[in-house]
């Protein structure tokens, strides 16, 4: 089986997540980019907001793709792995990942101001996970501001990813639909797994923001 596309895969999370539909204590929180196009149909279905995690992962020297950690304009959180990796690699990588944030906060929201989790029920999203670092780095992250509970909601992951997830305290519910016994990429299980520029990010956060105070 696989997803049409990201929009697909959202609709079929939003079913699975249909008893959150009108709580007012509720925030869809998406993993830019490809998370967004995901949490945008949650939220619209859902009658939620649309938040963005602005965390990016670091990669390893040697395999980009790899996170070693992650990096918010205020925190820092490294796996075991950067052990190997020179105090100046992460250095470098953390204040050039920090411009962009910075560059992408202005993009995606302008003058608005990010919401605030604090005792909030928080469904995460992503388009799916491979390693995990990066979700994992995220939820630590969004741990930071107390929110009432996390919920991890995903269309796809790797068994021995989701279990390391599931096991973590902070984690209340996890929501998956697809756990293949034969994983190498996420994009495997989508038709179409197009690249999501900041634009489209942009575009989605202004309709779901639309939609919310419509409703």
């Amino acid at each position: 089986m696989k997803f049409t596309d990201r929009e697909q895969a959202g609709e079929l999370l939003a079913e699975k997540l249909i008893d959150y539909k009108n709580n007012k204590n509720m925030v869809v929180v998406a993993i830019p980019r490809g998370g967004v196009s995901v949490g945008f149909r949650i939220a619209i279905h859902l009658n939620a907001p649309l938040e963005l995690v602005l965390s990016k992962k670091i990669g390893h020297p040697f395999n980009k793709e790899y996170a070693i950690g992650a990096v918010t304009l205020k925190s820092r959180i490294l796996s075991e792995v950067e052990k190997d990796v020179s105090q100046e690699y992460i250095d470098g990588e953390t204040k050039r990942i920090r411009t962009l944030l910075n560059n992408r906060i202005l993009e995606y929201y302008g003058r608005k101001l990010p919401l605030k989790l604090t005792s909030k029920i928080v469904i995460l999203v992503d388009d799916g996970v491979a390693t995990g670092n990066t979700l994992i780095s995220s939820i630590k992250l969004i741990q930071q501001e107390n929110p009432a509970e996390i919920i991890i909601a995903l269309p796809v992951a790797p068994k021995s990813t989701l279990d390391k997830i599931k096991r973590m305290s902070n984690v209340n519910k996890v929501f998956c639909l697809m756990v293949p016994e034969y994983f190498q990429a996420v994009g495997q299980f989508y038709e179409e797994f197009y690249q999501v520029s900041d634009a489209e990010v942009v575009r989605l956060m202004k309709i779901a923001d639309e939609n919310y105070l419509f409703h």
